[in-house]
């Protein structure tokens, strides 16, 4: 899973830049797209192979430096979004001096990490020397402004979550707290940040529970933002996998009504095998077959009812029915006139599309069991 790890963020942030360059306009979507790139390109630069390259060439600590200088932009754009999902030139106005903010605190972790010894950040903020100014404000800095960004980005979450429905109101409270945990860690840290640079020692249980911490929050995060998503792909699947069986279900109706009156074949929009797997081409054959077996229900009629009978043909049972379709079928084929006239066959009690669909599988049901 680590080694597909790096493939699934690309795929992610792929498919952020291509709806962004269908939306080049729209500011939510961009600040999305940017959010998910600065997040992207920092998840290299941490692993041991990106900030190896990265000291080598910039020197040691450099690669700690770019690494949260990249998620400073990351939760700038996160806010950005819920700034401009608001919409209006205030959100705007307020998104540009967001912006001044994350500039002043990058250019001010930055000065503090070039100022210091070059193997200073070379460690992690476990072993780092917090006695030092320079790698305490270093940490202190970013730690602050995460903290604020994401408990403005999760207090906004929460607000979103009480103005919305379900499922996306779930979605958005795992959102928010996921968000505001990780704002509670990041100032977690910074106290202890501030009792390592005073001298102090932090129980390595306190380290170990924030790191935890934050883990868990991220995780939240995650599932909050693809929560909904993720709960239509279900809802989806679940539907394609029910009228890819339906359709099916159909068949002995539908062949034997097609094999009378070839002509009630719809043409299909596709022939191709990628159609048949497709969402949009399984939901259109559906369709089409519901429709093939009523045109052909109604031009079959004739020859199950007349005159003494037309209201009894009515309230056939399934497998009533299916003998009679057979039996209409014979007459058709040996060229007999229509005794009746047409009738509606098979008409749900309820006004419900998936009760005519029942329906119609009764009997088709009833015909392969009759076979």
């Amino acid at each position: 899973m680590t080694e597909k790890l790096p493939l699934i963020i690309a795929a992610a942030v792929t498919w952020r830049l291509y709806l962004w360059s269908r939306a080049p306009h729209d500011a939510p979507t961009r600040s999305v797209a940017l959010s998910l790139l600065s997040a992207g390109l920092s998840y290299p630069v941490a692993m041991p192979g990106g900030a190896a390259g990265i000291d080598t060439v910039a020197g040691h600590g450099m690669a700690k430096l770019v690494q949260n200088v990249l998620l400073l932009g990351t939760v700038y754009f996160l806010m950005c979004f819920y700034l401009y999902s608001a919409d209006g030139q205030a959100a705007r106005r307020r998104a540009r001096r967001e912006a001044v903010v994350v500039v002043v605190v990058a250019v001010a972790i930055t000065l503090a990490a070039v100022s210091m010894p070059f193997e200073a950040l070379a460690g992690s903020f476990r072993t780092a020397d917090m006695t030092i100014s320079q790698v305490a404000f270093f940490y202190a800095g970013a730690g602050l402004y995460l903290m604020y960004a994401l408990g403005s980005a999760g207090r906004w979450s929460a607000r979103y979550a009480r103005m919305s429905r379900q499922p996306h109101a779930t979605g958005l409270w795992l959102t928010a707290v996921g968000l505001g945990m990780m704002a509670v860690a990041c100032a977690v840290r910074a106290v202890f940040v501030a009792v390592r640079w005073s001298g102090g020692p932090v129980p390595h249980q306190l380290m170990s529970s924030a790191a935890i911490a934050l883990v868990v929050s991220s995780l939240l995060f995650v599932a909050g933002v693809t929560y909904s998503g993720a709960r239509a792909r279900i809802t989806a699947t679940r539907l394609w996998l029910r009228r890819r069986r339906d359709h099916r279900r159909l068949t002995p109706l539908w062949r034997l009504l097609i094999e009378l009156y070839p002509e009630n074949e719809l043409r299909p929009a596709s022939r191709g095998l990628w159609d048949r797997w497709r969402a949009r081409g399984v939901h259109r054959r559906y369709h089409r077959r519901i429709v093939e077996c009523r045109d052909g229900l109604v031009d079959i009629s004739p020859y199950l009812v007349c005159a003494e009978d037309d209201a009894s043909v009515l309230d056939l049972d399934p497998t009533q029915l299916a003998r009679r379709l057979r039996a209409a079928a014979s007459m058709i084929k040996n060229d007999v006139p229509a005794p009746g006239q047409a009738v509606a066959l098979v008409v749900p009690h309820e006004d419900d599309r998936n009760a005519d669909v029942r329906q119609l599988i009764a009997v088709s049901e009833a015909l392969r069991l009759t076979a």
